[in-house]
């Protein structure tokens, strides 16, 4: 493609990987955004977005630590489906309708009406757009709804002649979804047989499950969940990472609970506090308490101990705003609800729990059974018994969304707004609940307001840019709270007025690079339109967001620099590991008082007392070392050195285990090489250890991070790029891929599974016996979608030749496609940190030149 050409050239894109994007869809995403004239923004060394450089954010969920931040210089972040529509389109794509985020209702919708009234018509597609959906005039590929009262309409006839695959549903729905201001299943308005005209409200509907509950029905959960799929050993929950975490004394957990919930983070290379001044993050059960207060104030991530179970389950980073129970609750409840007796039906399984749970939360009483003296019927159908006997008792009907959304604005709403009192017919509200986020701002207003001087200039700035970030979005509506990113330039305009009552921002000197002044090419057309139903915020707050952003950058960086230097080598002096180490030196220096020395004068010498063993300092950093020439054939030297470091707060630890650096010569391809930088280490060189040895004291770990030039063009990878993409990965490079491996491999299969296990994948031995472990499966049973490739690392002996054709036929027969290849293909993979493949490894390839 020419220079300068393409949809994407005026994008600088950032990828953020996640459960719901991993490393091998966005290492394919990322060549078409490359092919297509766009520019790829790799992580930071620390795995973060540099959000100075980007254009666009792809990510398939809000929940990432930097959606705040972007939220606040509005960058748009969109999902995955954005490159695809873009690329059918030739040209960028709107960023609305590509939002992931879940208030959003009809993203990816995509309709067009039949045969309707102007004046629906106009109601229906106005509203569609300002919840992130489209207009289509016609029926084309990309539609996905045709809107009609009829499948005899001729637009309707046309397109099903023409094979049409969307859905064609009556615009009660649409209406449906708009008054409660969430999409409900579409199923029982889909034409040609709309289930809601020939049934009756009477009918019974089976209760839905509902995914937005698991592991969020209780603030407190009683156990600790187990490992996924019944496993004997958890794998390393990465999302502590470099994180540390305290738990709040008002938890109430045993010792040998509080023992396991630590183990699980320092495996999984975080570390238990207990200082709120030296946590990321605090869990707790009460919004009270100076703690809580203290490190709300400070906008450390609070959250429930429900929150935490989910972190540990699910891996991934989860904002705890966005699950009621996931945040600490009133401990006296919401004003109002104290003399209310609340009663449920027609909801089950969890989602009766967590309503139960989210009424006591509220203050209010819960009864199992409706009686009189009751004041309010919860109900997610308006046809049960309670509920036609509930108008004759004075009892108020409504749905769930009432009392969530009571509690997250932390005040009684009135009963009689429509949302609250809106029953689609065949629809059990069920599928809709625990959707609702809380709100921050009112929290904050309650139980944590002020601050002032007590925290510090970090918190205060990442409080402006929440601050910033509330200011950009919506206000009212369903999609309150959205923020929806701009592709124009920012306005140069300021409210001096405004600033000079903010508090100064001016960066201190600094080491860090200033953040450079970005511009941005406006886009005409109707990318940027808003529906008059809706407004974003003015052009001097996205000015005020862009100056300030840009003032603070550098003391950001700052900051995170002095506080990984304080969390790992122990160097900044000050706060209460300052005056712990003071102590300890002090009663080191006094190991005996005068009035002991004078009685041992008295009474002549005596035997001396036994030397008191010096107690070691605190673990600041945990080094895996692999290839250092100064230990081999020398153990007890090997012992000192060890001793000697770990005296200074560094401990060395054995492959597998949480590590925060690497130490090698050069870069290696060895099986502790790759798996500890899997795990996000930083490499460094071996100098490093020799300078620890040489001065005793630890230097500066970034100035000895590896350099190896020869490696990297020998293996065709860049050393910092892979640390970075490391530590964006989180050990889930490989997640969701299946690597087989013959026993017969070269140097065994054993290093294998321990790379692959360590970046994500799935490993199993392939025998010459083994059974069909890839389930059959058709192209049409997979929604025709392009085989996903499954790897089998194999040697060049007949045994293993012989097992070839089976593997492919097992492989064939699930709709995946077969890769016999080279075990260095997975070396290659693991020391790159991306899932990329060449011909070059095939074995067939291999054979087939080596016999040319």
């Amino acid at each position: 493609m020419a220079a300068g050409s393409g949809v994407f050239v005026e994008c600088a894109v950032a990828f953020v990987p996640s459960n719901e994007l991993t490393p091998k869809l966005i290492g394919d995403l990322s060549r078409v955004v490359e092919e297509n004239g766009g520019t790829i923004c790799e992580p930071r060394r620390n795995g973060s977005i540099p959000i100075e450089k980007v254009t666009h954010i792809v990510s398939n969920t809000i929940n990432f630590e930097q959606y705040v931040e972007a939220q606040a210089v509005m960058i748009p972040v969109v999902s995955e489906h954005w490159i695809s529509t873009s690329i059918v389109r030739r040209k960028v794509a709107q960023v609305r309708p590509f939002s992931p985020d879940p208030r959003m209702i009809f993203a990816e919708i995509v309709v067009t009406c039949a045969d309707l009234p102007q004046m629906d018509k106009e109601s229906i597609i106005g509203a569609t757009m300002a919840l992130g959906g489209q207009e289509s005039k016609d029926v084309t590929r990309l539609t996905t709804h045709v809107c009609a009262l009829s499948v005899d309409a001729p637009k309707v006839q046309a397109a099903l002649g023409k094979g049409f695959k969307g859905k064609v549903v009556l615009p009660h729905w649409f209406d449906a979804c708009f008054k409660l201001g969430k999409r409900i299943d579409e199923g029982p308005y889909l034409l040609p047989d709309p289930e809601v005209m020939k049934k009756s409200t009477e009918d019974a509907i089976k209760i839905p499950s509902n995914k937005n509950l698991v592991g969020a029905t209780s603030v407190s959960p009683a156990f600790l969940p187990v490992a996924a799929d019944g496993q004997s050993a958890r794998p390393p929950v990465t999302v502590f990472q470099d994180r540390a975490v305290m738990l709040g004394a008002d938890l109430n957990i045993t010792a040998r609970l509080a023992k396991a919930i630590g183990d699980i983070v320092v495996d999984g290379g975080g570390e238990l506090v207990h200082d709120v001044d030296d946590c990321d993050m605090y869990i707790c059960q009460y919004r009270d308490g100076d703690e809580y207060v203290y490190a709300a104030q400070s906008c450390k991530e609070v959250g429930s101990l429900s929150w935490l179970y989910s972190l540990i389950v699910n891996n991934q980073w989860q904002n705890p705003l966005h699950r009621l129970l996931h945040y600490p609750v009133p401990r006296n409840g919401i004003p109002g609800f104290k003399d209310l007796r609340i009663t449920i039906s027609n909801y089950g399984g969890e989602a009766r729990i967590y309503l139960e749970n989210l009424v006591k939360a509220c203050g209010a009483e819960f009864t199992r059974t409706m009686k009189a003296d009751n004041t309010h019927l919860l109900t997610a159908r308006n046809s049960s018994e309670k509920c036609k006997a509930a108008p004759e008792w004075g009892v108020a009907v409504i749905n769930h969304l009432w009392i969530e959304e009571s509690y997250a604005k932390c005040e009684l709403r009135p009963i009689n707004m429509p949302q609250y009192n809106h029953f689609p017919p065949r629809t059990n509200l069920g599928e809709i609940i625990g959707q609702t986020f809380l709100c921050e701002s009112r929290i904050r207003g309650l139980f944590y307001p002020g601050g002032g001087e007590r925290v510090s200039s970090s918190a205060r700035r990442k409080r402006k840019i929440l601050e910033i970030a509330e200011e950009n979005a919506y206000r009212r509506g369903p999609a309150e709270g959205v923020v929806i990113g701009s592709n124009s330039d920012f306005d140069v305009m300021r409210d001096d007025e405004e600033d000079a009552k903010a508090p100064s921002l001016k960066p201190q000197k600094s080491t860090a690079v200033e953040t450079p002044v970005r511009s941005r090419h406006a886009r005409s057309g109707k990318e940027n339109d808003t529906p008059p139903t809706m407004s974003t915020g003015s052009r001097s707050a996205k000015a005020k967001a862009r100056d300030i952003l840009q003032c603070i950058a550098p003391d950001i960086a700052l900051y995170e620099r002095e506080k990984k230097r304080h969390s790992k080598t122990g160097a900044p002096w000050g706060g209460k590991r300052a005056a712990d180490l003071a102590e300890k030196e002090k009663a080191s220096k006094t190991t005996t008082s005068p009035k002991h020395n004078q009685e041992d004068e008295e009474e002549g010498p005596k035997r001396p007392s036994k030397k008191p063993r010096p107690s070691l300092p605190d673990v600041q950093m945990r080094l895996v070392v692999t290839g250092y020439t100064g230990w081999v054939g020398d153990s007890k030297k090997e012992d000192h050195d060890r001793r000697k470091m770990r005296a200074l707060g560094i401990l060395i630890v054995q492959e597998g285990q949480a590590c925060d650096y690497l130490v090698a010569p050069q870069v290696v391809r060895t099986v502790k090489f790759l798996c500890a930088l899997a795990r996000g280490a930083a490499v460094l060189s071996s100098a490093f250890i020799d300078k620890v040895l040489e001065i005793g004291e630890v230097p500066e770990a970034d100035d000895f991070i590896l350099q190896d030039f020869e490696a990297e063009c020998k293996y065709n990878f860049k050393l910092e790029r892979s640390m970075a993409r490391a530590k964006a990965n989180r050990g889930k490079l490989l997640q969701g891929i299946p690597i087989y491996c013959t026993e017969g491999v070269r140097k065994g299969p054993d290093g294998y599974k321990s790379i692959a296990e360590a970046n994500g994948a799935t490993f199993k031995l392939y025998r010459a016996r083994s059974g069909t472990t890839i389930r059959p499966t058709t192209a049409e049973e997979d929604g025709f979608a392009k085989p996903e490739p499954v790897y089998l690392l194999s040697g060049n002996s007949p045994e293993e030749k012989q097992m070839w054709g089976r593997f492919r036929s097992m492989a064939e027969k699930g709709n995946m496609e077969p890769r016999i290849v080279d075990p260095d293909w997975l070396l290659d993979v693991g020391m790159a940190q991306q899932v990329r493949f060449d011909e070059k490894f095939l074995m067939e390839k291999r054979n087939h030149d080596e016999s040319g």
